[in-house]
């Protein structure tokens, strides 16, 4: 009887789980319940499993509504009718076809009416819903002819509480849907007070002078069947026509690979070849690798580089068709770990592109494959923290300043009055609350049947179609996503070899991996962790654990991608590991089947693999529970709970097989640290691959490569870090200039010219147009010149003059900006070239004397650093460090005193003995040499001498040197000043006597040791 139920899917309106809504259908002793969320059909399958779970028959559809006014609700009467459904909402979602208020065209859906909206005619299977406080209505003769075509309708909004918590909590939820304040909703936003469960013989009751309606609704009820097959794959079936015929091509393109990628005699990869194909010809995964393989070929056909990654890059038939570049051979790639005779759904491929190359990947998915049957997968972005407080504290009315205090501060800074008690109440009830659906960052789904079957389509702010539900349910429902990625490394890699070509005339086969890898001048880089810019292995954590380990050659970088990621981080066994790389006799296996599986790590679990030949030949998991196990791995809370599925198998199994019970508690935990992230061996081999790409272009063509780096956005660093590096590998470099400079940075021998791109108060137009004018009609001669020929006003005109664009003319910025105001004065300017050129009247202006560092902090204001002077020269003091960065490794278990510029930091949790939260920090800094160095940062320490943002800081703290890799624990920091900004400053002489003054004291300061009596500091800079 309750055929209009909404969940938290209904965004903003619906307060009810798709769980708890079936749980109190439960409690309720429902026999039948319906789904009906408004516009969207995000829970109907979860809500069909649960339903089939308790004894409950499941009734799916929509709330069909136009800006907040009901049209009618959609009642499916097979899984046809959700289909009809769809495509209205897709219609106008993706279209903007209008959807009709009456008579929509579903003929497999029984459609309700409410009474505001009674169309002129009704069809067979539409029908009007009646509402126990309408009854009294029926005594009007319009509505008692159509008594007939009436059901009972009840909606569920809401839970049942006795305080009504609930039901304001629905009325908060419109109120933050209108962005309007609580007191200002208008009685149609929100729900009527009764839309929660009630008993279904009291609600029976109210219609009992009305025995046809009750009918009817019996009717609706029994006709209504939403029988959906889950275990039928939904992806498209066949690349060509048949289940032959994939089989056939498949065949053939991996044998032509096979001849390809290894020699006549190679038998071990003809066995592997055989094996592989009559496995996946079982498992009607022919199609699946096809279809990868030819948008694969796409990519080729269009010069993109590819990197083929996750578990699809353990099968040799996806090296052999070049949708990976690692062979399993070489690198004992478990093939089970891909794809076994236990597993039911395809393979993972995740495929990555340049940032630049992705856009033109998915327009071919989507015209090769039809729109009808592409779409992303989505996802539901739940109310975050910050925007719980943020949007309860504008409903509730709050001002700016408290909206900022509630949504940045901890509760404990927050003001404790009646109105954010309140707010407390609400933002508890709307934790994991939906608040949008956004489209999945990579996942795309190619369906046999048009994708509309399954789901409506979206259109977020991206220009793809998103289905309404998450890659989760995608998988439930047999439809399996396609992980098109994309990141800046490839375009990195591939722009440094296209400026190599161009600039040098040397032509770099960089996919021609013999050459990338085991490189023994990319070796030392590594060993030293001096991979600025390379692709994953340049963060802060990274680099410390490539010197951890003097990673020297691939095989070690392989592990290093993945016992950096946090399930062999946080399990313990990365310090492990790195111990016992350093230290091969001096430990101990935990077991012999640790020896024998896990010989290659030192009996360390490091992969995905590992976990799962653990599980299978110490634990006894069965190979069954194996993929169990594995696909339990691939994700947070599910992988948590799918785990906890097998813990009493795996200790009563331990039990059998005479183990320990304390080591297998142990093995247990370091499996179960794998839950939350950890690589299979092929996706780290894959990232090794291109960090090696990356690692050769920089040790052989350092600053093309990082002209490259900085072209593509960088990666972890701002980009001042990677024009620092390029400056350290040789090269000299120059403000944009009107003549030299493109729009991207740009490179002459080891002259390297930043980009118009790096002046973001620039329009994008006059940043291209000024090279593609120099390019038609040739270099810019005068200041006069530039502005004739391109349009440009005079804001404009003068941060080009500022940042030195125009220092070819050998004139002073004063004069350039004089000359500038005279060429723009007053008038719009527009572009023109003159057939006859009049010099300009040259007039004789005042010399006026500029300090020297004004063009530093020019380059500050516009660029954000400076590129004449180094930072270090702008500070008030002399000092520079008692220790430099290369010869911290002497310092092991003692304090030093060091200047150094922060380049990043890394917030991370921890906990206090007490169990309460606290902050710690690791900083990467530079010294005044342009050396990297490490920080950490404890809450002691933080508490009293915090971070202030960027800049350069006065350092004491303790050298810890770990496994060959130095960092600084620090006790004591504070900013320290930079001169005062010349272009703005005081009276000269005044300033410089300040400045004699202050450097007095910072000698004093500096020429005695440290008194424990005494704080760290600069006598005018005090650190507290």
């Amino acid at each position: 009887m309750f055929l209009n139920c909404h969940t938290y899917h209904s965004l903003r309106y619906g307060t009810i789980s798709v769980e708890d809504l079936v749980e109190m259908a439960l409690e309720y002793k429902l026999k039948v319940l319906a789904l009906t969320d408004i516009n969207t059909v995000t829970g109907i399958y979860q809500f069909y499993k649960l339903c089939q779970d308790k004894g409950i028959k499941p009734i799916v559809g929509v709330d069909v509504r136009v800006e907040n006014e009901q049209y009618y609700i959609c009642l499916a009467k097979n899984p046809k009718g959700i289909g009809e459904v769809n495509r209205l909402l897709t219609n106008y979602n993706c279209d903007d076809i209008s959807i009709p208020k009456t008579n929509p065209s579903l003929e497999n859906c029984f459609v309700i009416y409410s009474l505001q909206n009674i169309p002129e005619k009704l069809l067979e299977h539409e029908f009007i819903g009646i509402r126990q406080d309408e009854l009294n209505l029926l005594i009007k003769p319009e509505l008692k002819a159509l008594i007939h075509k009436m059901v009972i309708l009840h909606p569920v909004t809401y839970k049942t509480d006795e305080h009504d918590e609930q039901y304001k909590l629905h009325k908060v939820l419109r109120a933050i849907d209108a962005n309007t304040l609580l007191t200002k909703l208008k009685e149609n936003d929100y729900c009527k007070s009764d839309e929660t469960f009630i008993n279904k013989k009291l609600l029976l009751n109210k219609y009992n002078h009305f025995p046809e309606i009750i009918e009817n609704t019996k009717f609706m009820v029994d006709e209504c069947s939403f029988d959906f097959d889950f275990k039928t794959p939904k992806n498209k079936k066949f690349y060509t026509d048949s289940k032959e015929s994939d089989f056939k091509l498949l065949s053939k393109l991996a044998y032509e690979g096979l001849a390809r990628r290894y020699s006549d005699e190679n038998k071990q990869a003809v066995e592997r070849v055989e094996k592989e194909l009559a496995v996946i010809d079982q498992l009607n995964f022919c199609g699946y690798f096809l279809i990868t393989w030819d948008i694969i070929q796409y990519s080729n056909r269009m010069g993109f580089m590819h990197v083929g990654r996750g578990s699809g890059a353990n099968s040799i038939i996806a090296y052999c068709l070049g949708i990976s570049h690692i062979c399993p051979l070489e690198l004992n790639l478990y093939f089970e770990r891909f794809l076994n005779l236990n597993r039911k759904t395809p393979p993972d491929f995740d495929i990555d592109w340049s940032w630049k190359n992705r856009d033109a990947i998915l327009e071919y998915i989507f015209d090769k494959y039809g729109k009808d049957h592409v779409a992303f997968c989505g996802t539901n972005v739940e109310f975050k923290r910050k925007s719980r407080f943020r949007e309860l504290g504008k409903v509730f009315g709050l001002p700016k300043d408290e909206l900022d205090q509630l949504s940045k501060m901890p509760k404990e800074l927050h003001d404790q009055n009646a109105v954010v008690q309140e707010i407390y109440k609400y933002e508890q009830m709307m934790i994991g609350f939906p608040n949008q659906r956004s489209m999945h960052s990579c996942g795309i789904l190619i369906s046999e049947e048009p994708i509309t079957n399954y789901s409506a389509l979206e259109f977020p702010p991206k220009e793809f179609p998103i289905v309404q539900f998450d890659m989760h349910t995608a998988e439930e429902i047999g439809l399996e996503k396609f992980d098109i990625l994309s990141q800046r490394g490839l375009g990195t890699i591939k722009d440094a070899v296209n400026l190599i070509e161009e600039k040098r005339g040397i032509t770099v086969d960089i996919e021609d991996t013999t050459i990338s890898k085991n490189e023994a001048k990319c070796n030392e880089l590594l060993s030293i962790g001096k991979t600025i810019g390379c692709f994953y292995i340049e963060s802060p954590a990274m680099r410390g654990l490539l010197r951890r380990l003097k990673c020297d050659n691939y095989k070690v970088l392989v592990a290093a991608s993945s016992i950096i990621r946090p399930g062999v981080a946080q399990s313990g066994m990365m310090r492990e590991y790195i111990f016992r790389h350093n230290h091969p006799g001096q430990f101990e296996y935990f077991h012999e089947v640790f020896e024998k599986e896990l010989g290659e790590t030192y009996g360390i679990m490091v992969y995905q693999e590992d976990v799962i030949k653990i599980a299978l030949h110490y634990g006894g998991v069965s190979a069954e529970n194996g993929d169990v196990l594995r696909r339990a791995m691939s994700g947070k809370g599910r992988s948590l709970s799918a785990l906890q599925k097998l813990r009493d198998d795996f200790f009563e199994s331990c039990k059998r097989k005479g183990h320990p019970e304390q080591l297998s508690q142990e093995v247990y935990r370091q499996i179960e640290s794998f839950a939350g992230y950890s690589f299979c061996k092929a996706h780290s081999a894959s990232y090794a691959v291109e960090s090696y790409q990356s690692l050769y272009l920089k040790a052989y063509y350092p600053i093309e490569f990082m002209v490259s780096s900085i072209n593509n956005g960088g990666g972890f660093y701002r980009t001042e870090v990677y024009v620092h590096e390029a400056k350290m590998s040789g090269a000299v470099i120059h403000n944009p200039c009107v003549n030299l400079s493109e729009f991207h940075t740009t490179v002459y021998g080891t002259d390297v010219y930043l980009g118009l791109m790096h002046i973001e108060r620039l329009e994008a137009s006059v940043k291209m147009s000024i090279p593609e004018e120099r390019k038609e009609h040739g270099d810019y001669k005068t200041l006069e010149d530039f502005v004739k020929r391109v349009n440009i006003g005079i804001e404009t005109l003068q941060i080009l003059i500022f940042v030195g664009a125009f220092r070819f003319t050998g004139k002073q910025k004063h004069e350039l900006l004089i000359e500038a105001r005279f060429l723009l004065s007053n008038q719009h300017k527009t572009k023109m070239i003159s057939l006859f050129e009049e010099p300009q009247k040259d007039y004789q202006l005042p010399v006026i004397e500029r300090n020297p560092f004004e063009d530093a902090f020019d380059e500050l204001e516009i660029l954000g650093f400076p590129v004449s002077y180094s930072i270090f020269d702008l500070l008030k003091i002399k000092y520079r460090g008692d220790v430099m960065v290369k010869d911290l490794l002497k310092y092991h278990k003692k304090q030093v005193r060091m200047l150094a510029y922060l380049i990043s930091r890394k917030h991370v949790p921890i906990k206090n003995k007490y169990g309460n939260r606290d902050d710690m920090y690791f900083g990467t800094w530079i010294d005044v040499k342009g050396d990297y160095f490490d920080t950490a940062h404890f809450p002691d320490s933080l508490s009293k001498f915090p971070f202030k943002e960027g800049g350069i800081y006065l350092l004491l703290g303790t050298v810890e040197v770990d496994y060959h890799f130095p960092t600084v624990t620090i006790t004591k920091m504070e900013k320290m000043p930079l001169i005062a900004d010349p272009r703005y400053s005081m009276d000269e002489e005044k300033s410089k006597k300040i400045e004699r003054n202050l450097r007095e004291d910072v000698s004093l300061t500096f020429r005695e040791p440290y008194p424990q009596q005494h704080e760290i500091g600069l006598p005018r800079l005090k650190i507290k």
